[in-house]
């Protein structure tokens, strides 16, 4: 194993598996050779100690499958009745292979408004964390029969980074139907270089993805790079890999750099901005004046009512907020202390104004720099 390997994967224990549509599902259906081989090595490595979370896409691929219905442009209804009628199926798979192993399986169904309430974001972890400390493998997929357009994930390379920050997980591995990153689309261009190793995702690392999605999933190399950005803004590393390789886990942790690992930040965010950060959606911008822009930019301080020159949106106390500069661009986010009704009237006073303005003692700050997060 390199050094830079050895370095990262020693000592991992919590790890969330994403599997892709296209690995483990095929024309004829799921692949059930794929399922198996992917059952028994989680299983062992469940039997080694490890604390395992398989993120798993395929619902409306079997239920394509299911109902003979041929490949083609889906409406989002005819996904959800498509997801009904086959995550049944997959689940039973799952169910059907880990039972060979022993290993105990339960279905998550989520969807983005059950990790945007702070309440139901809680109750999700304390379930993991039962089922882990059990020893009961999750599976977990989007809920897409009754997620809408606006609660959606929007594809489950983006749900197993949010599970990543949701349980605490040392990893992210994401089996793939590419084997790693690549200089540009090897589907396009077969003489395209891999990469191994990823130490920072620049806009030159971004623009190698292009937008193309896989076979029969949403995701593609650009909503993998998005996971990427994502976890390793926790400080946990990402591993790219091919899913249908056999031992594929038992090849990465003995050492073969297979696929691409990307490296995490060292300055990090915590889990709570991380939820703030990927979970919520803003209710409302505020924009800023310059001084308020570098003291939160440059100098890690919270937002003060005499800072905002403006308010945009209706929103109550506690909604997550954008924070633009005088150009407009968004250069961070946060939870209000105030409603947008309230903001109004104080915007641009000095702390000892806001009293006699409101006609009761509110917050010094309008964002707690524990509640923003930067953008840039």
């Amino acid at each position: 194993m390199s050094n830079i390997r050895t370095k990262y994967l020693t000592g991992i224990r919590r790890i969330v598996v994403k599997v892709g549509s296209a690995v483990i599902a095929n024309e004829e259906g799921l692949s059930l050779e794929v399922i198996d081989n992917l059952a028994a090595e989680i299983s062992r490595f469940m039997r080694q100690g490890y604390e395992m979370i398989l993120v798993s896409s395929g619902a409306i691929a079997c239920g394509r499958k299911k109902l003979d219905i041929p490949t083609r442009p889906f409406s989002l209804s005819e996904k959800q009745a498509l997801a009904a009628a086959g995550q049944a199926g997959l689940i039973q798979a799952y169910e059907d292979a880990f039972e060979h192993h022993g290993q105990p399986v339960a279905q998550i169904l989520l969807t983005r408004e059950d990790l945007e309430d702070r309440t139901r974001y809680l109750n999700a972890r304390n379930t993991f964390n039962i089922l882990l400390r059990w020893r009961v493998l999750p599976i977990v997929n989007e809920n897409d029969t009754v997620a809408v357009e606006e609660i959606q994930f929007g594809d489950n390379d983006f749900l197993s980074a949010l599970v990543v920050g949701l349980v605490g997980a040392d990893l992210l591995l994401c089996l793939s139907e590419v084997d790693a990153l690549y200089e540009r689309d090897p589907r396009e261009d077969p003489t395209a270089r891999k990469l191994t190793l990823v130490e920072r995702i620049t806009p030159e690392i971004e623009a190698m993805a292009g937008k193309k999605p896989g076979r029969f999933g949403r995701g593609g190399m650009f909503s993998k790079l998005r996971a990427a950005k994502m976890v390793t803004s926790l400080g946990v590393p990402m591993i790219i890999a091919p899913g249908k390789t056999p031992l594929i886990l038992e090849r990465i942790f003995s050492g073969e750099e297979i696929g691409t690992l990307f490296l995490p930040e060292k300055k990090t965010l915590s889990p709570r901005k991380f939820w703030i950060a990927h979970h919520l959606k803003p209710e409302g911008r505020l924009i800023l004046d310059r001084g308020a822009v570098e003291a939160i930019l440059k100098r890690g301080k919270s937002l003060l009512p005499a800072g905002i020159k403006a308010v945009e949106g209706d929103f109550t106390r506690g909604a997550c907020v954008e924070c633009l500069d005088e150009e407009g661009r968004v250069i961070a986010l946060g939870l209000s202390n105030y409603s947008s009704g309230e903001l109004r009237c104080i915007a641009g006073l000095k702390s000892c104004e806001i009293h006699e303005k409101l006609g009761f003692r509110g917050k010094e700050e309008v964002i707690h720099r524990d509640n923003l997060v930067v953008l840039r």
